[in-house]
């Protein structure tokens, strides 16, 4: 299977994907922890059906030391014992944010308000930017059709 654009060999995606990715790198030093930030980029891709995004982030997280029990359960993250209360308002804050077609007012006061008991306002930052930016990566990704299966952890930087 092939892209229906090779997002990688056109300068004008090229450019497009530069100061996105540079956008990613603010996020990915910030405070928010790197776990939370694998397992929220999951959620959203998993949730939009971006295989590319999640067998990218799945990979990268397992090279990280993420186990393999909290990662097939991050799409059932509701009924798994294995996530602390922070990560579980992240991915909260993730499903809300990538669904806000779904749901008539966007992402709840609750669902916020649980946010910001676990993260301060840089970390609640960084959230906000990362549902944002996955999401973005995952319309790409789906719209070019990007095949999934051969990424290789470190192999983008």
């Amino acid at each position: 299977m092939d892209a229906r654009l090779n997002l990688f060999g056109n300068p004008d995606t090229a450019k497009v994907l530069k100061h996105i990715n540079s956008a990613g790198k603010v996020v990915s030093d910030s405070a928010l922890p790197a776990a939370t930030q694998e397992l929220v980029k999951i959620r959203a891709s998993q949730i939009n059906g971006c295989g590319f995004c999640t067998d990218m982030h799945t990979k990268d997280a397992t090279h990280a030391g993420e186990t393999a029990q909290r990662l097939h359960l991050v799409a059932a993250w509701r009924e798994a014992t294995v996530f602390t209360d922070a990560e579980r308002a992240a991915l909260e804050l993730a499903e809300q944010g990538t669904r806000i077609a779904d749901a008539a007012g966007g992402v709840t006061d609750g669902a916020w308000a649980n946010a910001a008991k676990h993260y301060d306002e840089g970390q609640l930052a960084a959230l906000v930017f990362l549902i944002a930016l996955i999401n973005a990566y995952n319309r790409v990704n789906v719209i070019v059709q990007q095949p999934a299966g051969d990424y290789q952890p470190g192999q983008f930087g």
